[in-house]
């Protein structure tokens, strides 16, 4: 856990998520982009969850479902459920290594794509199969890289 949260670098970070997140990406590449805000989400839940809950993931989720264009509460819920999902593991998360890190960033985002897959198939949605699961997969593989980085420039601006 961190000890000095630097609210500067918070607000860049969700700042610099939602332009990724809403960014264009070649045609072919699109499917394999990382949950960047999932991301955020998760590095923040994790390192500060007395500072950064489910109410805050869940206003940002709903600023995504305004970016996207989605329904909105679709991405607010998931990303509720999310630091919900964070939050009941942190103390154990903290002991693992980066690899068994990067199974939970999977895992958690993993459920996180199921459930907005669910809810725009429920409304009305075309995508079939598990393509969806992409975006988890690529954000675990980014998970080391963001966490090093996101810890390295909180220390230094903290």
């Amino acid at each position: 856990m961190l000890s000095v949260i630097s609210y500067p670098v918070f607000a860049l970070s969700v700042l610099v998520s939602l332009v990724l997140s809403i960014s264009l990406f070649p045609v072919g590449w699109y499917e394999f982009r990382p949950e960047w805000l999932g991301l955020i989400v998760f590095y923040w839940t994790f390192r500060a969850p007395a500072q950064f809950g489910i109410l805050f993931a869940w206003c940002l989720g709903l600023l995504l479902d305004v970016l996207e264009a989605t329904p909105l509460g679709v991405n607010a819920l998931a990303m509720g459920l999310i630091a919900f999902l964070v939050l009941t593991v942190h103390q154990r998360l903290r002991m693992y290594p980066m690899p068994q890190q990067c199974l939970m960033v999977f895992l958690l985002l993993g459920i996180n794509q199921m459930l907005v897959h669910f809810l725009k198939q429920m409304l009305g949605g075309e995508d079939a199969g598990f393509s969806y699961l992409w975006p988890a997969l690529t954000s675990a593989l980014v998970w080391p890289v963001l966490s090093i980085l996101m810890d390295n420039i909180n220390r230094k601006m903290g």
